[in-house]
């Protein structure tokens, strides 16, 4: 697989910008991917965290590598945080072929997925990261499963962490077929990457239950751990208990989340 750059540079659109410098790399059938790179603080560790948001995964990345969707989903409400401890944050956006209202909608399941995502995590190798870890919450969480049980070699991922992993799908009647996905959908078992299952004990979405962490943890095997982080404002119901104003978003806890985050990449470090 071979990872490509519009008209074969990796140039950044602007030199500076208020989020990150935007790129656009070429995805599968030759589909535009672009991504923003955020700048770590000195000293840099050498390491890069993709973001891959949940919803529908399409955040919609401005000229300044700014998220102008999805903007209250956890890692993208982190970025500064993860930045501020050395790391260099790259966000991803959905192809130009998957911005509609269903966004990713079940391509997040598909073999082209995963090998977008390694398009990105080869690049990135290639501009001088150490590591390349994945970071997928909610429904990105899907993402990043994919990536890691299909990729090999410099494309695949160092490490993953999974917050508010979907482990149980949508009703048998949801309107959207795609709507039923979750992880057992795709091979676990094939994952050997370090990986951290992170989430909070008053999640209250039917879709990452806290309970779901063991199960998805026991089909990963040896590489996986789990950590479920307590406090805040305790359970939301209803559907804002999926959104990221609630537990399930780690809502008002970033900096736990981003500890708790950091310390077990730093832990794996060679």
């Amino acid at each position: 697989m071979k990872s490509l750059v519009l008209a074969g540079l990796a140039l950044p659109l602007l030199a500076a910008a208020d989020c990150g410098s935007l790129q656009q790399l070429g995805g599968h059938e030759g589909q535009v991917l672009p991504i923003a790179i955020s700048a770590p603080a000195e000293p840099a560790r050498g390491i890069s965290l993709v973001l891959l948001a949940g919803g529908h995964g399409h955040v919609g990345l401005d000229a300044t590598g700014c998220a102008t969707q999805l903007k209250g989903n956890a890692l993208l409400r982190a970025r500064p945080l993860f930045q501020a401890r050395g790391y260099e944050v790259v966000t991803l956006d959905a192809p130009a072929d998957y911005r509609g209202d269903e966004g990713l909608a079940g391509f997040r399941i598909e073999p082209a997925h995963a090998e977008d995502i390694g398009r990105v995590v080869r690049w990135l190798r290639g501009q001088g990261a150490r590591e390349v870890w994945l970071l997928g919450t909610s429904r990105g969480s899907i993402s990043a499963v994919n990536a890691a049980a299909r990729l090999a070699g410099e494309a695949a991922p160092d490490g993953l962490v999974l917050s508010s992993v979907l482990s149980v799908g949508a009703s048998v009647t949801a309107r959207r077929s795609w709507a039923r996905q979750h992880v057992f959908d795709l091979p676990l078992e094939r994952i050997r990457q370090p990986t951290l299952l992170l989430g909070h004990v008053d999640d209250s979405c039917p879709r990452s239950p806290p309970s779901g962490q063991a199960r998805v943890a026991q089909r990963i095997g040896a590489a996986a751990r789990t950590q479920l982080i307590s406090g805040g404002a305790g359970p939301v119901s209803g559907p804002d208990a999926c959104e990221g104003r609630s537990p399930h978003g780690f809502w008002g806890q970033d900096a736990e989340m981003v500890d708790a985050t950091l310390a077990f990449i730093e832990s794996r470090q060679r």
